[in-house]
């Protein structure tokens, strides 16, 4: 059987060769057409990423004008909370389509599907990067403040559990003298023992701070040898040194109490503001890629036919 430019497969024997009348050099061209440029795509990600850095700062510099802090007029901080997120998802879309669409112009593809594969490339480059520089630096940032936290902070481990030590040092930046419960407590013993020998005030702090912090099982016992041993360091009698511990006691559980409240709602606004973020996180992410799609796709460039092609095309076929 003849074969012609436009024969096809007969419908009994699949196996069959047929012609076709695409040239090998045109499907090349096509090939090419279809192809990804990596130039393209990292200049675009440079691009999307310069933009977002430049957007970022033009933002800031907003947010900061708008702070007055000897006047009345400074927004709330949930406000500007939001105003942030606001800017952070127009920046994003706006640095998306910037990288998105130089990707597609230089990639020099005609294909608008292909162009805006790469504005979608280019605007996955630029996130995985932004995404590597904030873990590098929030774990920077964090490693740092654990430190710090627990240097100054070591001491509330030794005198109560690990649910109260965990809830005293996040209220202690809100909370003056939080740091250490007892401090007070103990100021106010050895206040109280005027010129007493040390080893009397030194015996009265011990056995207040094991009153206070020890075994609910043995804090009776314990309560009651701080008594004595106040009593003995004040010259006073063993009732008032009574009185005065349940005094203590109330004093410190009460320091307590305000500590986990305070580490509760440092919690709850930790976690609002951390689904805040997430969310505005999400949707920049979203609409960047939508955008920087969509710029790409428009950036094709148009094809180019030369009039020697359209004279071998056209002798070809006839």
């Amino acid at each position: 059987m003849a074969l012609t430019p436009y024969t096809t497969r007969p419908a009994y024997d699949r196996d069959l060769p047929t012609a076709s009348p695409v040239t090998p050099a045109e499907d090349m061209r096509t090939m090419a057409v279809h192809s990804i440029s990596w130039g393209a795509v990292f200049a675009g990600a440079v691009i999307a990423l310069v933009a977002q850095v430049i957007l970022n700062m033009v933002g800031l510099g907003i947010g900061l004008s708008t702070v007055d802090p000897a006047g009345n007029g400074t927004p709330t901080a949930g406000s500007l909370s939001s105003g942030a997120g606001i800017w952070f998802v127009i920046s994003g879309i706006l640095a998306s389509t910037a990288g998105g669409w130089l990707a597609g112009r230089l990639s020099g593809k005609p294909a608008n599907t292909t162009t805006a594969y790469h504005g979608l490339i280019a605007w996955a480059v630029s996130t995985l990067v932004v995404v590597y520089l904030l873990s590098s630096a929030v774990g920077g940032v964090i490693s740092g403040a654990s430190s710090a936290v627990s240097s100054t902070l070591g001491g509330a481990g030794n005198l109560i559990g690990g649910s109260v030590k965990t809830a005293a040092q996040a209220a202690a930046p809100s909370l003056p003298g939080m740091d250490n419960p007892f401090s007070n407590i103990e100021s106010q013993v050895r206040n109280g023992t005027g010129n007493d020998p040390e080893a009397l005030k030194n015996a009265a702090v011990s056995a207040m701070r094991a009153a206070v912090t020890g075994d609910a099982a043995q804090q009776k016992n314990a309560q009651e040898k701080a008594a004595q041993a106040l009593a003995k360091a004040q010259n006073i009698p063993v009732d008032q040194a009574r009185t005065q511990v349940a005094q203590y006691v109330q004093q410190f559980n009460d320091t307590v109490a305000k500590t986990k409240e305070q580490a509760k709602q440092a919690a709850d606004a930790a976690a609002r503001v951390g689904a805040q973020g997430a969310l505005y996180g999400a949707l920049a992410l979203i609409l960047g890629a939508l955008s920087a799609f969509f710029a790409g796709r428009g950036a094709a460039v148009d094809p180019v036919v030369s009039r020697a092609a359209m004279t071998t095309t056209t002798q070809r076929r006839v």
